[in-house]
């Protein structure tokens, strides 16, 4: 009997939409159960060859959006990065998808804190569940782009999540 092993911080974040660290052979089985149908990922890194073969052999689409992690005050996240990722993700077409970065902490945290912003969640909440991933590793500057995050541009995509 396979044992399904989720990835670091898996967690669902809304129908069809998924997120974690970056998952590793031994997460396959589990990918698997999910019959994803993409992977937003957010590192500028290449995928690896193993995840890529993974992808192809289960008709995955790979949707990258390179976001440097962000450990220094004041470097700031592209917002334009963010906001390609955000119109990905509420495409229901590309459903179901997982969103992963690294550790599923800061960058994954900070696209899926835009998603609630533009869900209408208040930033209490908000920065509850970053913080909930992120744990002793919280940035202020992540929250303050989840804050001053403009979701304008955006909101006429939100119907199929909300």
């Amino acid at each position: 009997e396979e044992l399904y092993v989720p990835p670091l911080n898996f967690a669902m974040v809304d129908h069809g939409v998924y997120r974690s660290g970056f998952p590793d052979a031994a997460n396959f089985g589990f990918l698997q159960t999910l019959k994803l149908r993409s992977i937003l990922y957010l590192c500028p890194e290449p995928y690896s060859e193993a995840n890529a073969q993974f992808l192809q052999s289960n008709g995955i689409r790979l949707f990258q959006f390179g976001i440097d992690p962000c450990k220094e005050p004041f470097v700031s996240i592209p917002e334009e990065t963010v906001r390609e990722a955000l119109k990905v993700l509420l495409d229901a077409h590309n459903h179901p998808l997982l969103i992963h970065c690294k550790r599923g902490k800061h960058r994954t945290g900070c696209v899926v804190g835009c998603l609630r912003k533009l869900q209408r969640w208040c930033l209490s909440s908000i920065f509850d569940e970053y913080q909930r991933f992120a744990a002793a590793k919280t940035r202020i500057s992540d929250q303050r782009f989840m804050e001053l995050f403009d979701i304008s541009s955006l909101k006429h995509l939100l119907s199929p999540l909300a």
